[in-house]
């Protein structure tokens, strides 16, 4: 019969989450990982199948569901069988092109009256 719990340090690692397993442990240990609500401090924290993690990285959260150990480290399209991802969209993406800040040729010199009132409703719409 195989394991079918796995070390958070290992699954994030096997994954391909993170890029080390010595990264997994410290973004273990920061707190920056829940496994299904609930915030961990030691990388040696078991995950099982169905559990929910929530990962708190630099520029994203990701909401994942584990769908099964990992045996080793494999090449992504593999790795992604381990889990579903649910993660909720970026906030850039559904707003769409009205995230973007309006586009300049870079060296066109100092904006125009018409463009700085872009760039400013632009400013004020994030708000």
């Amino acid at each position: 019969m195989t394991e079918s719990r796995q070390r958070i340090d290992k699954w994030l690692f096997f994954a391909r989450i993170v890029k080390s397993r010595s990264l997994a442990a410290k973004l273990a240990q920061a707190g920056r990982v829940r496994i299904n609500g609930d915030k961990i401090d030691q990388p040696s924290r078991m995950v099982v199948p169905d559990d929910v993690l929530t990962i708190a990285l630099d520029r994203k959260v990701l909401v994942l569901k584990v769908l099964q150990p990992g045996t080793r480290r494999r090449p992504y399209a593999e790795a992604r069988l381990l889990y579903e991802d649910q993660s909720p969209p970026p906030a850039a993406r559904e707003r769409g092109l009205a995230a973007l800040p309006p586009y300049r040729e870079a060296g066109s010199g100092r904006p125009t009256k018409r463009e700085r009132r872009q760039l400013d409703k632009w400013k004020s719409a994030g708000d």
